[in-house]
């Protein structure tokens, strides 16, 4: 099955170079490409390709604002979201996984990360740069105003930590000496308990409540 990408960017060289990169790969295409954010939503929604990848500065509209309309909370059908940016400032990491991003990626991070991502988010899973997972997600971490309880098993919390730091499932498995079909049923487990739809959203969860320390 090929993974269909549309790029967003302003920038002509970057768009082209992870065309180059990713249509280099058996099992994905790109799609379309856009230059600013208004056309990406257009070219989004007419397309629905199975990942959007976005650029946050770019004309007309932003890829925070473009995010929000193609994967936020209020979006019936969202479609996948992944940002890849050369800005790594913490507000912009919060509003990514607020718009409901499936990813956060530097445009350093190399062409197998990018391909792990794009990857990582058709298949219904998310990818944070693992440069940036813990550095920025840890500014999230506030004491909660108030005791609250913890809904989540002792095993879940232990999943939850490991994700929270960039680990992969595999990797869970591994420290947890577990299948990586029961990390996935934890995981399931911890999204309906507390409300979040992905991945990314979990380890956002768990730093905001100190669950990491």
């Amino acid at each position: 099955m090929t993974i269909r990408v549309l790029i967003a960017d302003d920038q002509q060289m970057v768009r082209t170079g992870f065309r180059m990169i990713l249509d280099a790969q058996t099992d994905i295409e790109v799609v379309a490409e856009a230059a600013d954010g208004v056309e990406a939503v257009e070219l989004a929604r007419k397309l629905r390709p199975d990942v959007c990848l976005l650029d946050i500065r770019m004309p007309k509209q932003d890829g925070l604002q473009a995010a929000m309309l193609l994967s936020g909370p209020a979006v019936a059908d969202p479609l996948r979201v992944v940002i890849v940016t050369t800005f790594d400032m913490d507000e912009y990491v919060y509003s990514a996984l607020r718009a409901g991003a499936s990813g956060f990626l530097l445009k350093d991070a190399g062409p197998a990360l990018l391909i792990e991502a794009v990857r990582a988010a058709a298949g219904g899973e998310a990818l944070v740069s693992p440069s940036i997972t813990v550095r920025l997600l840890r500014h999230l971490s506030k004491p909660p105003a108030a005791p609250r309880v913890n809904p989540l098993s002792e095993r879940e919390l232990d999943v939850v930590e490991r994700v929270a730091r960039g680990r992969t499932n595999s990797e869970i498995a591994a420290d947890l000496f577990l299948s990586v079909s029961t990390i996935k049923t934890h995981l399931e487990s911890v999204r309906a308990k507390i409300g979040v739809r992905n991945r990314v959203e979990i380890a956002a969860w768990a730093w905001e409540n100190n669950i990491v320390g």
